[in-house]
């Protein structure tokens, strides 16, 4: 009965667990929830694929996947068949052994390498909580459990997915390093679970009797949902916050304790762990296909010998040798056919798709070592993640392109702002910007110092280490010259890619009006007559607030720990003194906007200004020169704090708070402590933190005002969404947001809200429902953001500048001429993607541009239509103005369409899709502005699919994943926005520029070989396969050969397997520096592609014909003698490996000593075995007999004369039509090179006469117009 129970308590369990996931302390009374518990997967984990039982049968069963081996061991096996035996069965296994134990070799010892990766993590220690000890003990990560409790300290590796219920740090929280799983180096701040004790007291797991409830495990990253049910029966949401992930790192944190929630497998590291990517190139597909065709022609050849076989026993008489009389002649042609497809199977290359994957490798590494992809600053170089898509760059046609952090350096620097209707322009900050640009080269890696003639500061240029990652990371900051000395000494210990800023240079009318706020007394009408009234200062307060709170950087020092930072500080003035600054200012930054005032104040805040002002009348100079005073004392302190933000948008507006004395001093899990002009610091409550999201494309934080005790919303997010959520959107804004998009700046909104008690409470009530939801959790998220972010209040908006990364622009003329059409898929708003398109000469003055921005399908729909008419109108026109503007500029005039995101949403749907595609057919360049992640990804399926074309995706960040997937080819950029892009990529690179050298240079090489190198391999084996098909017209169709089996079997095994490698790796048909010179060859090579069906078709009938010649000339001059197959055999092997090597030095368009090295020693290694075989072995081969044929057959004149005269006919025509085809037709290539020693022909014959002029330059004077001079000299200087 108990066991029933048991079995059944079980299968509920399992049950159970495909819902959803229960967690309880592992030492739970419970008998129930213990058994659940031990249904978890442990944390042991195991990369590996095979074990020692496994891995014969597993690794056979996987190479038995391909075609090709399962060919080769089933002709093995039928050649061990006695009627159909071709020669001795057990050399027939030797080709597929060696290559089934060299992949299984490889196999082994890559499996191998992750075992000792695996052994070295599983044993690991950690400690876990004892309940039987009641204390924490060392175990290894392969023993937690699921439920344990886990501490860990500062520095150390998480061992599993755990669910923080204790921190050191006071107020809850802990900074996480997940540069282990996503390569971000950014810190993360993570909470613990509320509801719980105070932090202060140390945690007792023996205490804890809570139940936790989550999702089943599942890859996201950045998604946990769940609750935890106290024992009071109170439910409270779990999120990503509440949870540390495996591989993850402890920092900043003393300690930290938490339970285990997933193990193993099942912790989202280890299911995000894919491995390597696949992908099949196009040159794969195409090579599969004409694996077929040789199928196709074995089958024939096997058919006619079969054929004629029979036919010959038919119509033999009166043989004088033994033949089998009793096998019928339509039997013995059967058996033949069977023969014979073991006699040619090298017809199908056995080892070509190995010398494929040994060739990629070689391709690989020197694309890894080549030292113009490698980036000196970030000491990073190109990395290869796709192993088998080399040759595809070499067919790029379209090229799409994320813009921040891809074309521009994501290293954003506080430009200009307008608020309240009001623009600042930052002038000293554009000069200054101006100067580092013109320096930029110069302060590359050295200290560069550069006086502001407005500040009397100075901008240095300095790198700043960090000792949790290899990037080296530069930082733009201005200190004053006598600061120099001192700050280079305190070198910040770590930093990330969002703790660089330069420098923001406060605008001087913008300061006057701050100053205000440090004045006790200010009249109302002063303020009015200075165009400076008390709402416009209150917006501008509220502005630089939620500059500095509405995000969620972490604070640090470089001493201190982030919470650390803030505790040496205390308020400037204490509480009483700011509510009286309040009171004779009559406003409240926080409550000015509303038409909810805070209560008022008894004592009438304009008398109370009259009175003071009369009694003491220098009262407000006084202010002005306090604030002075505190912007300076506060830029002395503003060096000890570090921001780490999640993005560099982030970082460079808390920046420019900082800059004008809003600066954000420390960041806990409930409230902000920021430092205000006039104010001193404040602590903020934290209500609630509304996290951007690409759907929203804002985020907000709700906080508490300390003062008034509203609740106060502040929003920032981009522009075309803040306007329309905003009550009274103003027109001046809106102008200045357009001025900054023409002038390539990024934009971003700044608003707030302060919501109704009442409407408070009831969305408070929907926002906890929603985060402690299991199900649709996401989506109730956003709709209960969504209903918060209404009404808002525009405070104004920001201008950031990012700079275009260098050689840009270079590289996209570059790429453009190379015929890749060139797409910018871009997030950002329209005018600012036009001027970055004209800045990067994407765009061009003579282009013309097209715009489709759309309220409705239809207006998208005749809109199209009307596009595609002006076009085509508009070709013809064009095509004039080309060929003016061309012969003057160099840039070839076309039209440039720009959509937006709303438009492109309709010209994806299935009935715009056609009239979408034929307008971009027909266009230069694209550029999709205001697009989705999911857009991107859309639009390059759309011409991948529809267009048949290949398609490149290179990008930055975690929006641009989906895009480089779809793409034939992924490229992610190593730059400020993590490791996503890059972990999700084929290659990954770290400038934009690389992409020319890798393209042009690499791709055209790889493409190059790969397919000669393919196209030669069928040309020797199409070739040797016909030598034996040529001697059964004389042998009956009997399926004999002319040679001994071994050498039959190492021909294309061992004598000519390396040559092809060499070739396929180290040879280059055009120099690097003409490929990067003359980008139109890129576009050249891929319009006459070297590897099509007609060049197949070509290079099989040029191997006919050789083996025709090989053959038959041996034949002739042999005729009428006594000569044994074996000796007749011999002059054709050896002609036929000597016209294999040559036919390689003739395609090959580079000859180094590798290669002659390699040709020297297959050729030798044939000779030094057939010489060795013909000594040594006398019962090596039966039948026939081997000894002392080749020795007598090379002591012959004969035997060299038939070699030299075969070579040479076999290989004229082919050396004939090359020379009359690079004549009448040439190719770019060749005309490249023809022109480059015309250059330096003609360079050489002027310094030659120049030479000779200046020789006898006391004699005669080299001038153009000398009387004197020669006229051929003349005409050679000329």
């Amino acid at each position: 009965m108990y066991s029933f129970e048991r079995l059944f308590r079980l299968h509920s369990g399992k049950e159970h667990l495909q819902k959803k996931r229960i967690v309880v302390p592992h030492s739970t009374e419970d008998e129930e929830l213990s058994e659940l518990l031990k249904l978890y997967k442990g944390n042991k984990i195991r990369t590996t694929k095979y074990s020692l039982l496994s891995f014969l049968p597993k690794n056979l069963f996987e190479q038995l996947h391909r075609f090709a081996n399962v060919y080769f061991i089933f002709l093995a096996a039928l050649n061990f068949v006695p009627v159909v035996e071709a020669f001795q069965p057990e050399i027939s296994v030797i080709p597929i052994i060696l290559v089934l134990s060299v992949t299984a070799v490889k196999d082994i010892w890559e499996d191998y390498c992750r075992f000792k990766v695996d052994h070295l993590i599983n044993r690991l220690l950690c400690h876990v909580y004892c309940s039987t000890q009641k204390t924490y003990v060392d175990k290894c990560w392969m023993d937690v459990r699921v439920g344990d409790f886990v501490r860990l300290s500062c520095n150390e590796i998480i061992p599993a997915d755990m669910l923080l219920l204790y921190s050191s740090d006071p107020r809850g929280v802990c900074y996480i390093e997940t540069a282990n799983l996503d390569g971000e180096t950014n810190l993360k701040q993570r909470e613990v679970v509320s509801g719980l004790p105070l932090q202060g007291v140390e945690f007792t797991p023996e205490s804890f009797c809570s139940r936790i409830e989550c999702e089943n495990p599942k890859n996201d990253l950045s998604r946990f949902r769940g609750y935890i049910e106290h024992s009071s029966g109170v439910r409270i949401g779990l999120q990503s916050s509440n949870l540390l992930l495996r591989s993850c790192t402890i920092r900043n944190t003393e300690t930290v304790i938490g339970i285990v929630v997933y193990a193993g497998h099942e912790t989202k590291a280890m299911m995000n762990n894919s491995g390597p990517r696949y992908k099949r190139s196009q040159l794969e597909k195409r090579l599969n296909m004409d694996i077929l065709w040789c199928v196709v022609l074995l089958i024939i050849m096997c058919l006619s010998a079969a054929i004629g076989h029979g036919l010959w026993l038919k119509n033999l008489k009166d043989p004088v040798f033994q033949v089998d009389d009793e096998t019928s002649p339509a039997l013995a042609g059967f058996y033949v056919f069977w023969t014979m497809i073991i006699v040619l199977q090298v017809l199908i290359p056995i080892s070509l798709y190995v010398s494929i994957e040994v060739v990629k490798l070689g391709q690989i590494y020197f694309i890894h070592n080549d030292l113009a992809l490698y980036n000196e600053q970030l000491d990073s170089r190109i990395q290869c993640r796709a192993l088998n898509i080399t040759e595809d760059l070499g067919q790029i046609q379209y090229l799409f392109s994320d813009k921040t952090g891809t074309l521009t350096e994501n290293k954003m620097v506080f430009r200009r702002c307008s608020i309240y209707g009001v623009e600042y322009p930052h002038e000293e900050n554009g000069r200054r910007l101006e100067v580092y640009e013109a320096e930029k080269n110069e302060a590359a890696g050295q200290s560069v110092t550069l006086k502001s003639g407005c500040s009397g500061k100075s901008l240095s240029y300095r790198s700043l280490s960090c000792n949790r990652s290899s990037v080296s990371l530069h930082t733009l900051t201005a200190e004053s010259a006598e600061e120099d000395d001192q700050v280079s000494s305190h070198v910040q210990p770590r930093t990330n890619a969002f703790c660089s800023r330069m420098e923001v240079v406060p605008d001087p009318q913008l300061v006057r009006k701050l100053k205000l706020l440090c004045s006790p007394v200010v009249h109302l009408s002063d303020c009015s007559s200075g165009n400076t009234s008390t709402l416009e200062l209150s917006y501008i307060t509220d502005f630089f607030l939620a500059l500095a709170i509405c995000n969620t950087v972490v604070v640090s020092s470089p001493s201190q720990s982030p919470h650390e930072a803030s505790e040496i500080r205390t308020p400037l003035k204490s509480l009483e003194e700011i509510k009286q600054m309040f009171q004779r200012f009559s406003f409240s930054p926080f409550s000015a906007l509303t038409s909810h005032s805070p209560p008022q104040i008894e004592d009438s805040p304009q008398s109370r200004a009259s009175r003071d002002t009369k009694t003491n009348p220098d009262m407000a100079g006084q202010g002005v020169e306090n604030l002075n005073r505190e912007m300076d004392s506060d830029g002395d302190t503003h060096s000890e704090l570090l921001y780490e933000a999640e993005s560099p948008d982030e970082a460079a507006l808390v920046h420019a708070a900082q800059a004008y004395c809003c600066t954000l001093r420390c960041r806990t899990a409930e409230s902000l402590l920021v430092d205000l002009p006039g104010l001193g610091s404040l602590a903020v409550p934290l209500l609630h933190i509304l996290p951007f999201d690409s759907n929203r494309k804002r985020m907000s934080v709700v906080v508490r005002h300390p003062l008034t005790g509203q609740v106060v919303v502040y929003t920032k997010g981009a522009d075309s969404v803040i306007m329309d959520l905003a009550e009274t959107p103003k027109e001046q804004t809106q102008k200045h947001l357009d001025s900054y998009a023409r002038e390539g700046l990024r934009t971003l909104c700044i608003a707030k809200k302060v919501p109704l008690l009442e409407e408070y409470d009831v969305w408070l009530k929907d926002q906890l429902l929603a985060e402690s939801s299991i199900e649709n959790r996401e989506e109730l998220l956003l709709a209960s953001a969504e209903r918060l972010e209404t009404n808002l209040t525009l405070l104004g908006t920001t201008g950031i500048v990012d700079r275009l990364q260098e050689e840009v622009p270079e590289t996209i003329e570059t790429l453009q001429r190379a015929g890749i059409k060139v797409w910018v898929l871009t997030g950002d708003k329209q005018e600012t993607a036009i001027n970055i398109a004209y800045a990067c000469k994407l765009l061009h003055a003579n282009d013309q541009l097209l715009t489709a921005n759309c309220g409705s399908k239809n207006a998208c729909a005749a809109l199209l239509e009307e596009l595609k008419l002006e076009v085509q109108c508009g070709e013809g026109s064009m095509t004039d103005l080309t060929a003016r503007v061309e012969s003057s500029s160099g840039s070839v005039a076309g039209f440039i369409l720009v959509i937006d995101g709303r438009t492109l949403n309709w010209a994806l749907q299935e009935e715009l899709k056609s009239n979408f595609l034929e307008l971009t057919c027909r266009c230069k360049a694209v550029i999709c502005c205001r697009s989705t992640p999911l857009q991107k990804s859309q639009v390059v399926q759309l011409i991948r699919d529809q267009l048949g074309v290949m398609t490149l995706a290179v990008g930055d960040g975690a929006n641009d994943v989906s895009m480089i997937q779809v793409a034939d080819v992924g490229i992610g950029i190593s730059g400020q926005e993590g490791m996503q892009a890059v972990m999700s990529s084929d290659f990954a690179i770290s400038r934009f520029k690389h992409l020319s050298k890798l393209l042009l240079v690499h791709g055209h090489w790889c493409y190059s070989r790969l397919a000669n190198m393919i196209l030669y391999f069928i040309y020797k084996n199409v070739m040797y396969v016909n030598l034996l098909f040529w001697y059964q017209f004389f042998c009956g169709f009997s399926g004999s050969v002319m040679t001994n089996s071994w050498v039959l079997i190492f021909f294309n095994l061992i004598f000519t397997s390396i040559p092809p490698l060499i070739y396929g790796i180290l040879d280059q048909d055009t120099p690097a520096d003409t490929l990067m010179e003359q980008p139109e060859l890129y576009q050249a090579a891929h319009t006459s592609k070297v590897y099509v069906p007609n060049m197949f078709w070509i290079t099989v009938l040029d191997a006919f014909y050789q083996s025709l010649v090989c053959f038959f000339v041996p034949y002739f001059a042999f005729a009428g003698s006594d000569v044994g197959e074996l000796s007749f055999g011999s002059p054709i092997n050896t002609s036929a490996l000597l016209i294999i090597l040559l036919h390689q030095v003739i395609e090959s368009k580079t000859l180094t000593w590798i290669h002659i090295l390699v040709l020297v020693l297959s050729g030798g290694s044939y000779f030094g075995f057939v010489l060795l075989f013909s000594v040594l072995c006398v019962t090596c081969s039966p039948p026939t007999n081997p000894l002392g044929v080749e020795t007598l057959q090379m002591s012959q004149p004969l035997f060299y004369i038939i070699c030299i005269l075969t070579i040479v006919m076999a290989l004229l025509p082919r050396l004939l039509l090359r020379a009359l085809h690079n004549t009448l037709h040439p190719s770019a290539v060749l005309k490249s090179d023809q022109m480059d020693r015309m250059n330096a022909g003609k360079y050489s014959r002027r310094m030659l006469c120049w030479t000779r002029s200046h020789s006898r330059g006391n004699r005669l004077s080299v001038c153009a117009d000398n009387a004197g001079l020669e006229p051929s000299v003349a005409e050679v200087v000329s």
